[in-house]
Order: structure tokens, then C-alpha cells, then sequence
């Protein structure tokens, strides 16, 4: 059976707060664990008006102190924006609270714009060879300490905690080849190359301590519901917030609309649709076909699940739906 696992950015809804948010996120958590998830990852954002998960390591220990076995953990850390030190500290103490129930997902992009990055206080001068020389220093961290070390993440040497490459390219699944480490594609917002790049996963896949063979996971949004058009209706408050997000006015998640005429032009909508390539949208027949098709199609070994739904008891069904779905397939 294909694992099945939740990505969560937290949303902050029109008209709510953090609080709610993340409050929310909890009580899908911990109706997640219940389903049969396998994992639940939150996601570091900044300068990002509609996620409350900017403080990914402190959501990550809300969200694992509130729940029982399910694991927990980043999808993803931005590494470039923190030292790999304080990331080891940070999901030492994690682990030492949860043990057994953390993951920590990696990713190399900044998560913010250039600007935002300047206040996280990270050198800006860095560039994508230092993303595989920070993995190597973090792993060495989290790995059993030798006689010679002098600089120790305490906690946080000898947890081994499992550590998982994202990406939307080919530098990441190949990087995550060499170094043996299971793969996470967002193919639930930047789709393009995910065959190719599962295809450069597999091939160059070299066993390591951590992982014996390939282990890749794919981001599917979804937008499970009674019919086909409340599918579509709840849908719509993820593609108003991609238009924002692309006119450069991120914001709250808004409530969903009966049609998208007059929001976006025809190329906002095309890029919407490219972006959204496979969401499954509609009745639990529809996204049943859907999932099972984005399975046959990749092979991949677990879907991570999302999906921007402005009700939380919307939000709730559809990914109860999702569950009973992934557990027929």
C-alpha cells in the first residue's frame, strides 16, 4: 500500500489569525493520526500573510506535544537561511521530546523574497554548491559524534534523525541520489519535472546508512467533497491565493467563490491550472481516479497531501475522504 502523509502550511484565514490557525492545524493532526497518516509536515514561509508555520521547528513541537504516534516533522526547513548547527539543536531537542516521531525535510530555496531574506541575517552570497556542503555539516551533526569533534549540537548528536531532500528539480533528486536520502517533489505547486526528476532519483540512487534504496514521495493537492462542483467551489480559494501570490499581494487565505471570472486574466488562469496540474478536485470517485492515476503514473512510494480549504470542517472531510481513498488504493 502507498504511505499517505499531510503537508500543511498552516493557513490563516481571512478574517482569523495565527492562533486559529494553528489551532486548526492541531485538530487536523490529530484527526490525521486517527485516519492512518503516516506523517504531518508543516512548512517554513516567510513574510507570508496566509501561513502561520514561519516558526517550523516551535509548530513542529505543538503539533508532536498534541499528538500520540503519528510523525512529525518539516517540509520544509529552508536551509539556507539558518545556521546547520542551530537546525540540529532545534530538532535534537525535538527529537529528544518525541522520539522516534521526527522528520526533518530540507529545502534549498529561501521560502521569502530577497528582501525577507536580508532580516533572516543569513549571507546572501551563497549559491546552490553551498546547499550540499550545509546538508553534509548537519548530517554530521545529527550523527554519532567523533574523539576529534569539537563543536557538538547537544542535543541533537547521536538522534539520527532522518533527514529528507525536497525540491521541484533535478539538482535536489539528484543530490538526494548521491547522498542516500528519501525524495519529496512539490508537484502540488511546480509540477513540471516530476518524471524526469523521480527518473534522476532512482538511477543515480546510492544506498547509504540512512536508506538501502530509493524512497520517493509527491505532493498532490487535494480537494475532496459530496460532488464534483463543491470540489471545484472549495478549489477556488487556492487559485485566488496562487493569483495573489503571483501579482506579488500575498494574503490570507480567502473564502471560495462560485466562479473565478473577473479574478484572473486568461494567463493567470493558465498559469494556475499548470501550477495546479495534479490537484484532485470533486467527489470521492473523482479523486479516487485521480490518486490512483498520479500512482500508476509515478510509482511513488508515499503522497504527501494538501490543500488550501477556507472551512475548516471542509478542510476536515476532504482529507478524511483522502484517507479512505489512499487506504482502498
Amino acid at each position: 500500500m502507498t504511505a499517505y502523509s499531510i503537508l500543511d502550511l498552516s493557513p490563516i484565514l481571512r478574517g482569523g489569525d495565527a492562533a486559529q490557525a494553528l489551532g486548526n492545524s492541531l485538530d487536523l493532526a490529530r484527526h490525521a493520526e486517527q485516519w492512518g497518516y503516516t506523517r504531518y509536515w508543516v512548512a517554513e514561509h516567510h513574510n507570508m500573510p496566509g501561513v502561520a508555520s514561519a516558526a517550523t521547528s516551535v509548530v513542529i513541537g505543538h503539533i508532536a506535544a498534541g499528538t500520540q504516534r503519528i510523525r512529525v516533522g518539516s517540509g520544509g526547513v529552508m536551509l539556507p537561511n539558518h545556521a546547520p548547527l542551530v537546525i540540529a539543536e532545534q530538532f535534537g531537542t525535538l527529537a529528544a521530546l518525541h522520539p522516534g516521531r521526527i522528520d526533518l525535510g530540507l529545502g534549498r530555496a529561501p521560502g521569502t523574497d530577497m528582501e525577507t531574506a536580508r532580516a533572516l541575517r543569513r549571507d546572501l552570497n551563497s549559491n546552490a554548491m553551498e546547499f550540499p556542503r550545509d546538508v553534509e555539516e548537519l548530517q554530521a551533526y545529527l550523527g554519532d559524534p567523533t574523539p576529534d569533534q569539537r563543536v557538538r549540537a547537544v542535543p541533537g548528536a547521536g538522534s539520527k534523525v532522518p533527514i529528507w531532500l525536497l525540491g521541484s528539480s533535478l539538482f535536489s533528486a539528484r543530490l538526494a541520489a548521491q547522498k542516500g536520502l528519501p525524495f519529496a517533489f512539490a508537484s502540488h505547486f511546480a509540477p513540471e519535472a516530476l518524471l524526469d526528476a523521480l527518473q534522476v532519483y532512482r538511477d543515480n540512487f546510492q544506498p547509504s546508512a540512512q536508506l538501502e534504496r530509493p524512497y520517493a514521495m509527491a505532493g498532490v493537492s487535494v480537494f475532496a467533497a459530496d460532488s464534483d462542483e463543491e470540489g471545484a467551489f472549495l478549489a477556488t480559494s487556492m487559485q485566488q491565493q496562487f493569483v495573489n501570490l503571483r501579482r506579488g499581494r500575498p494574503g490570507p487565505l480567502p473564502p471560495p467563490v462560485e466562479s473565478m471570472d473577473g479574478i484572473w486574466s486568461p494567463l493567470e488562469a493558465e498559469g494556475v491550472r499548470q501550477a495546479m496540474k495534479y490537484a484532485m478536485v470533486g467527489s470521492a470517485e473523482t479523486v479516487r481516479d485521480g490518486l490512483r492515476a498520479f500512482r500508476d503514473l509515478t510509482g511513488v512510494d508515499e503522497l504527501m497531501i494538501t490543500g488550501g480549504i477556507f472551512d475548516h470542517d471542509k478542510r476536515l472531510q476532504s482529507f478524511r475522504m483522502a484517507a479512505d481513498i489512499c487506504r482502498d488504493l
